[in-house]
């Protein structure tokens, strides 16, 4: 077998093989054989076709068969030959099919790229730090608390907190406005849900009373016609209710799975929020490494793996309209939408992968263990959260992956320049969260 490659452009290369004419006669004499035996003609014998009749009838389909196959077995060989990395699937295309010659073909495909991991002490990691306060914890009970209230109608003016259903009409330049009405919405004051002057507008109203705001949008409104605009809206109180706190006893901690008195309860809290600070600061650190491995080493991307990509970025997004999805308009997802972040996660990938290498991060059954107990300690039974992970090698594989980005984290942070940044627990949560979407 004769191979040459070409480098095109980028990641492009060419393939040029010739499979031997001995080679391919010998594959097509054999199934013509195997072919008389097995093939009924009328006017002859099960098993008796002669193979010249054979070959008239079939010789062309066989032959086709045959070079169809040995192409691509050539093309598999000649790839480890050449220690190439292919990437999608090639196009192959034959450049001399004469019977009795060399058969000769071209296969176009893309390689993976190479990369030589960029010196990660040039990358720049803020670490935030905390410690919860006591006013922390209290306010995460307030949350919890506010979270269990209920709604009492009352016969009385509507003041900052309280919830008034509500009856809306917006007018444009005399005109309603797509999204400015509506009938029926519970609206808490003081939410700060509509646009400015909306719900202090309505403080001091009655139910059965019409109120009419005279309002301007803000001038980085989403909705471009909107923006900087005056509206008016009419405003029709339907209800008035206040909020009722539910009473800090047994039956409240009850709720969240905890046995004991008050003290019990803000321990258990603290310990959430304990857990849950730790992974705000690792998932704020993790993309901060993200980020810099991202933006020190350029790479070339096949453009086989960004389409993959691609596709499963809107077939994510598809999920999210679940039943809905059968009859969604596909042209409201064009490739472009996903195409930033399908660049990124594929060039993400390919970095990881070198630097795993680079690292020598190798798999480590006990650590995997040790990681699953620890993603195992945070759920209210962590031997059946094990059984899951454990149970289906899928998710094993996930938590593997999970793994391997972890240690390259620590890897990176090790050389990186990393700083700390004190902060507040909100603070801490927020901006992992904020950085996450």
């Amino acid at each position: 077998m004769q191979v040459s490659v070409e480098a095109t452009e980028g990641l492009e290369r060419k393939l040029t093989v010739a499979i031997p004419a001995e080679q391919i006669d010998t594959e097509v004499n054999s199934r013509l054989a195997s072919s008389a035996k097995k093939i009924r003609l009328d006017g002859f014998r099960p098993g008796k076709v002669p193979r010249k009749v054979v070959k008239q009838r079939f010789g062309d389909s066989i032959r086709a068969e045959v070079l169809s196959e040995l192409a691509n077995q050539s093309f598999q060989k000649a790839v480890m030959q050449e220690e190439l990395r292919p990437v999608g699937q090639p196009s192959i295309v034959p450049t001399k099919n004469v019977e009795g010659e060399n058969f000769e073909f071209v296969a176009t495909f893309e390689v993976y790229p190479e990369v030589v991991l960029a010196d990660c002490a040039a990358i720049s990691v803020e670490k935030l730090t905390s410690e919860i306060t006591d006013n922390d914890v209290q306010g995460m009970i307030d949350k919890l608390l506010d979270q269990q209230s209920t709604w009492t109608v009352v016969e009385r003016a509507a003041a900052n907190g309280d919830q008034l259903n509500i009856d809306f009409a917006g007018t444009k330049d005399g005109e309603a406005f797509e999204g400015g009405s509506a009938e029926g919405t519970e609206l808490e004051l003081g939410s700060k849900r509509m646009i400015e002057g909306f719900e202090a507008g309505l403080e001091g109203a009655k139910a059965g009373e019409e109120v009419v705001l005279n309002l301007t949008f803000p001038d980085d409104y989403h909705a471009e016609d909107l923006k900087g605009a005056a509206v008016g809206f009419t405003v029709t109180v339907n209800a008035v209710s206040e909020k009722t706190l539910p009473e800090m006893n047994a039956e409240f901690f009850a709720k969240f799975e905890v046995e004991g008195d008050l003290d019990d309860f803000k321990s258990n809290v603290k310990d959430n929020m304990t857990r849950q600070l730790a992974d705000a600061v690792e998932r704020h650190t993790k993309q901060q490494v993200m980020d810099g491995l991202f933006e020190n080493n350029k790479v070339d991307l096949p453009a086989a793996m960004i389409a993959e990509e691609v596709v499963a970025l809107r077939q994510q997004s598809l999920t999210q309209f679940g039943a809905a999805a059968e009859n969604f308009d596909m042209s409201l997802l064009p490739d472009t939408l996903f195409e930033e972040q399908a660049r990124k996660r594929v060039a993400l990938g390919v970095i990881l992968s070198q630097a795993v290498e680079h690292f020598e991060v190798k798999p480590d059954r006990e650590k995997l263990m040790a990681f699953v107990d620890d993603l195992a300690s945070s759920y209210d039974d962590p031997e059946e959260v094990k059984k899951h992970y454990l149970g289906d090698e899928t998710r094993m594989q996930q938590v593997q992956l999970m793994l391997v980005e972890k240690t390259v984290v620590e890897k990176v942070l090790e050389v990186a320049q990393v700083t700390e940044k004190v902060s507040s627990y909100d603070d801490v949560v927020q901006t992992s969260q904020a950085g996450a979407n």
